[in-house]
């Protein structure tokens, strides 16, 4: 098996449980119930803590904190956990905090996610897969943030806020309400703006769904009726599975309510 490789000054607790293949850089400090997968790399001065695991492959750089206690009043110190999949990139300053016992106990972060520099994941947020937050923003307890989302930077994102699938939200952006996947949000407080056909087309969506996505997204915004309304009519005008990813978004259980276009 390939040893870890960890530098003197750093202190692991007696528990943890490091990969083969890591490497712990300079004055890292992981916790007892720590475990690290297979691969991953800790720069220098990183703390990893809390019931935290990442998986493998990942890279964790200078100065972020991994696994700290939520930023919750009401937390009593509780056992809760933190989980953050293969091959993430966390940058300079992040922070992560474990979950609580009324969110669920679990943060998570998926696959192949990006975390640049300052970011900050509260308790009970749920990421998705090819997630990537940009310098300094931040998301409040538990958000849902869907695949293929990417988040400005310096944005804020209010607690209990879902992000559909393949949105994008502009630099300096505050979202206090539900994003419908492949929407584009922008301006200070949050305007739904259009769709995300950069990030459409990127992924290959073919031009027959890009097409029924752009005569959906008209609907909601000049329709009749109330938003949900609009959405499930819609629906049974498109056989787009991608309207179809829209149409449950927004009929689906949510604490907010939506981002709608045109207002903030």
């Amino acid at each position: 098996m390939r040893e870890a490789v960890i530098h003197s000054s750093a202190v692991i607790e007696t528990g943890a449980q490091i990969g083969a293949g890591c490497t712990i850089g300079p004055f890292c400090h992981i916790g007892p119930d720590v475990v690290l997968g297979e691969d991953c790399v800790l720069k220098s001065h990183v703390v990893v803590t809390g019931d935290t695991r990442i998986g493998a492959g990942g890279t964790v750089y200078s100065f972020a904190c991994i696994g700290e206690v939520p930023q919750d009043l009401k937390f009593q110190g509780e056992k809760t956990r933190l989980e953050i999949g293969a091959r993430a990139r966390i940058r300079e300053h992040v922070t992560i905090n474990t979950g609580t016992d009324g969110g669920g106990a679990l943060t998570s972060v998926g696959d192949d996610c990006l975390l640049m520099a300052g970011c900050h994941v509260a308790h009970d947020v749920s990421i998705g897969h090819r997630v990537i937050i940009v310098n300094n923003a931040a998301l409040a307890g538990h958000c849902v943030v869907e695949d293929d989302v990417i988040i400005g930077g310096l944005s804020g994102v209010h607690q209990f806020v879902r992000i559909g699938r393949g949105a994008i939200i502009g630099a300096v952006t505050m979202v206090t309400n539900d994003v419908i996947p492949y929407g584009l949000v922008q301006a200070p407080r949050g305007v739904l703006d259009g769709l995300n056909l950069v990030g459409l087309k990127r992924r290959g969506v073919g031009r027959a769904d890009i097409t029924a996505l752009r005569a959906a997204f008209q609907m909601l915004a000049q329709g009749e009726g109330t938003f949900q309304e609009r959405a499930r009519r819609m629906g049974g005008e498109s056989d787009s599975a991608y309207v179809a990813e829209i149409v449950a978004f927004v009929t689906g259980a949510s604490d907010r309510s939506f981002l709608t276009p045109g207002q903030g």
